[in-house]
């Protein structure tokens, strides 16, 4: 297969945004021949649990399992060393868990993956959500701008030893800028200009996304909720070719 900086498809990633085993994969079915990632997040894993990661798998597709685990350092090193051992292929965290948390995980992760001959998921950190505004960090007590919290989490994941973080596109040149190649980045908030928003603040198309750096890019409704879901996913996946050419 060749190589996702090659290969539009591995570029990106389609949340399957249901509580549906059955929803997720006919979407599966359907929109497998764009991506080669699906992202299973916690409204479908806290509905079909560890199963429907064993169906995509099976299918012959990658799973990033969006979990955002945030708790005390043993407790998300376990959960994560859970997540190696159902086979995802990346899982992430809370970088606000700070340093330690990141550190651990991916120490422990990495010697059970050694030990039982599992390949390692990329482990990486979610910086701020992309739902959230200047006034949303201020009301938890956060006094920066969105992009100056993204950089120093997204600094702190990469001291932790990680393999990248979870950013808006609109932090995505800057990560790529102060933090440099080979840290991952999957950039989530990406809305093709024939899409509306959503619930997202900070957001770009997918093409801007790419060029600006980011690994993967992640759409979900505007694929899913389409009238024609495959066209949809065709568009994105035309859009990313583009921005890579």
């Amino acid at each position: 297969m060749p190589d996702k900086k090659d290969d539009p498809r591995e570029r990106l990633i389609i949340a399957l945004d249901t509580s549906s085993m059955d929803d997720a994969l006919r979407s599966v079915d359907l929109l497998g021949g764009s991506a080669r990632w699906f992202k299973v997040g916690s409204q479908l894993f806290t509905s079909c649990g560890r199963d429907v990661v064993a169906r995509i798998k099976s299918a012959g597709f990658k799973v990033f399992l969006d979990l955002k685990f945030h708790d005390i350092p043993a407790t998300v090193s376990l959960a994560g060393i859970c997540a190696a051992d159902i086979d995802v292929d990346i899982f992430n965290v809370h970088a606000l868990g700070g340093w330690k948390m990141m550190k651990t995980t991916m120490d422990d992760v990495s010697a059970h993956c050694a030990k039982s001959g599992k390949p390692r998921p990329s482990i990486i950190a979610v910086t701020v959500l992309t739902s959230m505004t200047s006034a949303d960090l201020n009301e938890i007590g956060v006094p920066d701008a969105p992009d100056k919290e993204v950089l120093r989490l997204a600094r702190l994941a990469k001291a932790s030893g990680l393999d990248g973080v979870v950013a808006s596109p609109l932090e995505t040149r800057l990560i790529r800028e102060k933090v440099g190649d080979g840290f991952l980045i999957i950039t989530p908030g990406v809305r093709p200009s024939w899409a509306g928003k959503d619930d997202q603040s900070r957001v770009k198309t997918p093409a801007e996304a790419i060029k600006d750096g980011a690994d993967h890019i992640v759409v979900g409704r505007p694929i899913l909720k389409a009238t024609n879901p495959a066209d949809a996913a065709k568009r994105v996946l035309d859009e990313i070719a583009s921005a890579m050419r």
